[in-house]
């Protein structure tokens, strides 16, 4: 990989790659959108310079030979993005003819792929699929999106568009909450809808009619249905009437759709009250027994670690450990002594940096750490490493000074059983 490795947040390359195409997409009248696997890390560590110059280039490309209306690109990434894996980058459909997409690859993109590491694939069954090695950036990879209450996950959705891809495109992303959703297309009958049974609607701004709005008026009458119109960023300042909760807009990503998602339930009664969500706003809630007046949560992210604490783990599962071993062709022994070789008198360095507070120093040893532990079987400190990586998504780095005393801990209880089974105790 190329020297100049940064940690980005992919979502931001994706929306600036868009903005800066966005008069030409208009003149040619082609939907750019992009559709995100749910296990792409939000942040990623590697030469984002050279990255983004990949990226514009095949964009470019593309939009100066596609036959089409529509460009899809789509990022796949394994189910477990543990440290560093390869990311895929497809696009359908173009039109374009093979012969021409491979010679663009093979030399005006060679270049470009060499500094990030990154292959063509030929096997693919795609126009075009190229797959490029990063190392994951967010600490506490299981969940890159997390929403700050329960209450906003599990919501049944209604999506209503022109385009399969756009469609497709965000259903992919709300089954990472994970929403149930129905689709319609442009052809709907409003009144053959309940609108009743969901509690978001997204509608694209090309099918919003005055008759819809006015059975949609009725039913939020009843319930706190959350409507949302999909448009282009010129088009969302037109859309202020109360019964519009707020506008997507183009173009769509994994932290567009988790904006929305908090934006419109973080605040359920009374209606049409909801305030821009912010990450760093107190969630509040209602009262359970004066619904009218407001209080502050306690902080989500103890809950959640209460709730992670509570679970049992084994400090050391060999069964685990000689699984790997055997997958990755090592010797289980072999591994254990790296890791002891690796982490002995980790604690006193843990300390150190936590005291200094070094937090590029403590989310690259809890990447080691998390990564090794798994290796071994280590499940308890596996779950260690995943508490303090939410510290970091939550943004509480005040809570970290009490947790060398606890790693402490459970590193001493891990070298007592990894000693046990080498013989040396």
């Amino acid at each position: 990989m190329g020297i100049e490795e940064n940690i980005f947040d992919i979502n931001r390359v994706l929306k600036n790659e868009y903005h800066s195409r966005k008069n030409i997409l208009r003149e040619k009248n082609i939907e750019l959108i992009f559709e995100m696997g749910k296990t792409i890390p939000r942040e990623l560590k590697g030469n984002d310079v050279a990255f983004t110059n990949l990226l514009s280039i095949l964009l470019d490309f593309i939009l100066k030979n596609i036959k089409s209306k529509e460009i899809l690109l789509s990022l796949e990434a394994p189910n477990d993005f543990l440290y560093e894996e390869l990311i895929s980058f497809k696009i359908t459909e173009t039109g374009i003819s093979k012969e021409k997409i491979l010679a663009f690859l093979e030399v005006d993109l060679e270049n470009n792929l060499k500094l990030l590491d990154g292959k063509i694939n030929y096997d693919s069954d795609v126009d075009i699929h190229i797959d490029i090695p990063f190392i994951i950036g967010e600490l506490g990879y299981r969940r890159h999106y997390r929403l700050p209450k329960k209450s906003m996950l599990n919501k049944k959705v209604l999506i209503i568009t022109e385009s399969d891809n756009i469609t497709r495109s965000i259903t992919t992303m709300l089954k990472y909450f994970p929403y149930d959703v129905d689709i319609r297309f442009k052809e709907f009958k409003e009144e053959n809808i309940n609108l009743s049974m969901y509690d978001l609607m997204i509608m694209e701004d090309k099918l919003v009619t005055e008759s819809f709005l006015s059975i949609l008026k009725k039913i939020q009458n009843e319930k706190d249905l959350k409507f949302v119109v999909l448009c282009d960023e010129d088009a969302a300042r037109q859309y202020n009437r109360l019964c519009v909760s707020t506008c997507l807009v183009k173009p769509i990503t994994q932290e567009s759709i988790f904006e929305l998602i908090v934006s419109v339930f973080e605040h359920p009664v009374p209606k049409h009250s909801q305030k821009k969500a912010s990450l760093d706003t107190k969630i509040k809630e209602i009262s359970s027994k004066n619904n009218t007046k407001i209080k502050e949560t306690s902080n989500p992210l103890h809950s959640i670690i209460e709730e992670k604490k509570s679970k049992y783990t084994m400090i050391l599962d060999t069964r685990i450990g000689l699984e790997n071993a055997k997958k990755y062709g090592t010797r289980y022994s072999d591994e254990l002594e790296n890791f002891l070789e690796t982490f002995d008198r980790s604690d006193l360095y843990f300390r150190q940096i936590v005291n200094e507070k070094q937090t590029t120093k403590i989310k690259d040893f809890c990447i080691d750490l998390e990564k090794q532990s798994k290796i071994i079987g280590a499940e308890s400190m596996q779950k260690f490493a995943d508490i303090v990586s939410l510290i970091f998504v939550y943004d509480k780095l005040e809570m970290l000074p009490i947790y060398p005393g606890r790693y402490h801990i459970e590193l001493e209880k891990l070298i007592i059983d990894i000693e046990k089974y080498l013989g040396y105790r």
